[in-house]
């Protein structure tokens, strides 16, 4: 039994379909199951390079990046599965093959004018030997033999530099422990530097305020300084700092802060408590409104107060001084429970003093009953 192979060729439009297979002499028709593979290939060949530019709407020259942006926007046109109503499988097999002609063309041409570069640079590097010492790197300044010495000079610091740097970085790699001491050496200095800009800027604003007259109005003006505590934890300066600041009405701006916090506080709770009183006991619906526009007023109030009180935990110093938000609903509750307690009080008074009145009278009766039973007895 012997196979040959058999080759079936369709060309539709521009396109080569082609089939292969194998089959039995002795058999007329050859069954679809032996099929052994096909592959497209097409017959469209532009004439030049220039065809492909065209089709791709590029022009010669482009970079890598306009080819494949051209052929992205291209294929979302024309690729059969774009679902655009311009798809055409035909069109699209050229674009593939112009896009990889055009490609492999334009890298082609970034290599040869790479390597044009690199022979350019050899031609440069190729110069008289005379000339390579005319510029002498912009150093130096007279006659060409001058700026040679000045150039000379120049280079040998230049080198011991770079030798002194290089067993510089030699030694700290050999020695870890000299580098943390280095580095450690270094932070040092730059806070040293800072604290003494700093005293620099403070002593130059001290000396500006006194000679504007800003410490002529202050209490105690010429006379010597009160001694200090004797207590060793504190320093003097410091604490005399502090003393004259106090002396003369100073305060941080936190701890004015924090009780304009407290009296805003007080003070809204007051307000609440004192509208809670004039509405009475029990609420009547026309007064359940008054108190709803009071609660509400007042829920308003606490969320600025609220936000101040961010603005405070921002800038105070000290972590356990910072503040908690309020909360409206548990201030309102408050205000409630304190005004249920005041009424109670009020009328446990009043029931209180009713109670001692009908004694009083009871005990005036019979003091009476008693006085006008002696008179009749006598």
């Amino acid at each position: 039994m012997k196979w040959f192979c058999v080759v079936l060729r369709r060309t539709i439009q521009c396109h080569v379909w082609a089939y292969s297979t194998l089959a039995l002499k002795k058999e007329k028709q050859i069954p679809y199951y032996c099929i052994h593979g096909y592959r497209q290939l097409s017959d469209h060949k532009p004439k030049n390079i220039k065809d492909f530019y065209m089709l791709l709407k590029l022009q010669e020259g482009c970079s890598l990046d306009d080819v494949r942006n051209s052929y992205r926007d291209l294929a979302k046109k024309y690729h059969p599965d774009s679902g655009s109503f311009t798809a055409d499988s035909a069109t699209f097999v050229q674009i593939d093959e112009a896009y990889r002609v055009v490609l492999k063309d334009v890298a082609e041409k970034m290599k040869s004018n790479e390597k044009e570069e690199e022979e350019e640079d050899k031609f440069k590097s190729v110069a008289p030997q005379h000339r390579q010492y005319l510029n002498f790197e912009g150093i130096g300044f007279g006659t060409p033999s001058q700026r040679e010495r000045q150039y000379m000079q120049f280079r040998v610091d230049r080198a011991s530099e770079q030798v002194m740097e290089y067993r510089k970085q030699k030694m700290e790699s050999q020695s870890p422990m000299g580098s943390a001491m280095l580095a450690k050496d270094i932070r040092q200095s730059k806070k040293v530097k800072i604290t003494q800009a700093i005293e620099r800027l403070v002593e130059d604003l001290i000396q500006e305020s006194m000679a504007n007259g800003d410490f002529d109005n202050l209490s105690g003006r010429g006379k010597p300084l009160r001694k200090f505590s004797d207590c060793p934890h504190i320093d003097p300066m410091t604490h005399n700092l502090n003393r004259i600041l106090i002396d003369n009405g100073y305060q941080p701006e936190w701890i004015l802060m924090q009780k304009e916090i407290r009296e805003t506080i007080e003070k809204l709770r007051k307000d609440l408590i004192a509208s809670r009183n004039k509405l009475g006991d029990p609420v009547i619906p026309h007064n359940t409104k008054l108190w709803n526009e009071v609660c509400e007023q007042f829920t308003e109030n606490i969320s600025e107060l609220n936000k101040r009180i961010n603005d405070f935990n921002l800038i105070v110093p000290i972590l356990n001084r910072q503040m908690v938000h309020f909360n409206a609903n548990k201030e309102t509750a408050r205000a409630q429970e304190l005004c249920g307690a005041q009424i109670e009080k009020t009328r446990a008074e009043e029931n209180t003093k009713e109670t001692e009145h009908e004694r009083g009278r009871e005990f005036n009766l019979k003091t009476r009953f008693f006085k006008w039973m002696n008179l009749i007895l006598k």
